[in-house]
Parts: structure tokens; sequence; C-alpha cells
């Protein structure tokens, strides 16, 4: 097994490296995603991440793609416990299913657990709060999930800030549960916002801290170096934003690091992630063996105070 971490104050540990299940049932059919979720397993690593909309924004699709190949592989692996699964509620699905209103929550993860094909979700997110049901009543809903035994331990994902050092403060006071776990878009060319608004409360509480987009949306590889790259995927308009002089310093600085190390510019950016304070495991997605090759590298690439300064100073 990889090096592992807790998930906050729970009991959760899991490998420093989370398995983003969004291309599950989007980008990969039900046999490459179970070829590359035994992939990402054989080398040392336990910890899945996805959430009931994916992927309901795919032509055809209605939601629960990702958590129903999961459990069909968990099912068909005998995996069991040793897999930490995480999923999430809230969003819009488009069809009318979104929000946190309690009756909502109950019934959406009484949905996921039947489509991942267990008894209990060992992490579940509030996936986005957008502040019109008080934070009381829907961690009351969580709180009657875990005693009923359907939910372990909950995290939040897109929650403002008020908000969620609100429901922090709710769940230290004992009375409510307490959110082990904070799922920002956090990394390279995006620290603005995590750094200014979350990173003080994560620090006070002492949450653990999973970025989403550890990699914004594949620019951090290297893939995307001018407006001609962008039609190397489906997911190329969205780094346009990045390519402007800052994120191309930032791509040269990935370059020289890669080569100094033997290594590739989206493991350094991973690893420049594992070295932030209360990161524990950045969240990427891989869609072929080599990909995920260069993403499990990520923990065992230590970077030194200078390849951790020049970065800071690049990306600053």
């Amino acid at each position: 097994m990889q090096e592992t971490i807790k998930i906050g104050q729970s009991e959760l540990e899991v490998s420093r490296i989370n398995f983003g299940g969004n291309v599950l049932g989007w980008t990969l059919d039900e046999k490459q995603s179970f070829e590359i979720l035994d992939a990402f397993v054989n080398e040392g690593f336990n910890f899945i991440d996805t959430a009931d909309v994916y992927s309901a924004w795919v032509a055809g699709n209605q939601g629960g793609e990702s958590e129903t190949i999961i459990g069909k592989w968990l099912k068909s692996r005998g995996h069991g416990d040793k897999i930490v699964v995480a999923t999430k509620v809230g969003w819009d699905f488009g069809d009318g299913r979104k929000g946190l209103k309690p009756a909502y929550i109950k019934k959406a993860a009484e949905d996921s657990l039947r489509r991942l094909q267990r008894d209990t979700i060992d992490l579940y997110y509030t996936h986005i709060d957008d502040g019109d049901i008080p934070v009381e009543e829907y961690l009351g809903a969580y709180a009657d999930l875990i005693n009923e035994g359907k939910i372990r331990y909950i995290a939040a994902s897109n929650v403002p800030a008020d908000r969620l050092e609100k429901s922090l403060s709710l769940g230290a006071s004992g009375s409510y549960p307490l959110y082990q776990a904070l799922q920002p878009h956090y990394n390279l060319v995006e620290r603005a916002k995590y750094e200014n608004e979350y990173a003080s409360i994560v620090d006070q509480f002492g949450i653990t801290v999973f970025p989403y987009w550890s990699l914004a949306s594949g620019f951090l590889t290297g893939k995307y170096r001018s407006e001609e790259d962008l039609g190397k995927s489906v997911r190329g308009e969205g780094v346009r934003k990045y390519l402007n002089p800052q994120g191309l310093e930032i791509l040269k600085v990935l370059d020289q690091l890669a080569i100094k190390h033997g290594s590739q510019p989206a493991t350094v950016a991973l690893s420049w992630l594992l070295a932030q304070p209360h990161i524990g495991a950045p969240i990427v997605s891989a869609t072929t063996a080599s990909q995920l090759q260069t993403l499990v590298a990520a923990p065992g690439l230590k970077l030194d105070a200078d390849d951790l300064e020049q970065l800071q100073k690049a990306s600053q």
C-alpha cells in the first residue's frame, strides 16, 4: 500500500492520490473504467471520488453513471471495505433533482447506495451549498444518515466560506456531525480563492483538503501551450484563460523541474500540492495507463525547498 493519511479526525485512512470518477461513464465506457480502476488499485491506491450527478451532462445520460460503474466494479472485484469511496449530493441534475433539503438528501443517499451496491458511504460531500437551506437542517439530515449507518463521515465541496465556518463550528460543538474534509478548486494557477478564503478555516478546524481540478483541467500537464492546442480534448476550451504570461511561466518552471527530477510536469504540479499544508490527496482523473503512471508517481516525488520556492514565485 502507498503512503496513507487519515481524513480529518475520522478513522478513514486513504492513499495520497484520489481517483476522480467524473470520467467513468463519460470519456470511459464500463470496460475501460474497470481497467483504469484496476490499474489504480494495483498501484497500491485505495481512494475513489465520485458524485451522484456524474455524468448527467453527457447526451443520453441521466446521472448516476459513475456510481453505477464503481458499484459494479467493486462487486465484481470483491474489494469490499478495502476501497474508500466518496460521493456527493446537492448538484443540479437538470431535471429537478438538486439541493440540500433533508428529504432530498436522504433519498439521494439511498439512490447512491443502491448504485454503489454498498451499505454505507464512506465520505459524503455537500457538493454545493446555494445558501437556501439552513445549515442546521442539512447537517441534521446527515446526522440521521450517520445514526442509521448509511454514511460514515461528511465533507464539504462548493460551500461558501462563511457557511463552511458555521457548519464546522456547529460540528465542533458536538451538536451536529463535523465535516472531516474540504474539496476546493485549488492548483498552481488557481491559488487565490482557497488561500485567501479557506486556508485559515482549514487550519483552525484541522480538516483535510482534497483539491479538485488539481491539474487545471489538464493545463498543468503541459498539453496546452497555444490556442491551437485547445482542440486536443473536450476540456480544451476550459484552459484558454490560463494561456497568459503567468500560466506559461508556470509551465516553464514545471518543465525545468520535470527535467531535473526525471519526471513529468503533471507529476511535479501534484507534488507541489502535496507539499502544501493540510493537503491530503489531489483528485485526478486518467483515461490511459500512461496518464495514470504520471499521476500516481506524485507522492514519491519530493520537491526540495528551492523547487517549491520557484513554483511559489511563478504562481503568485
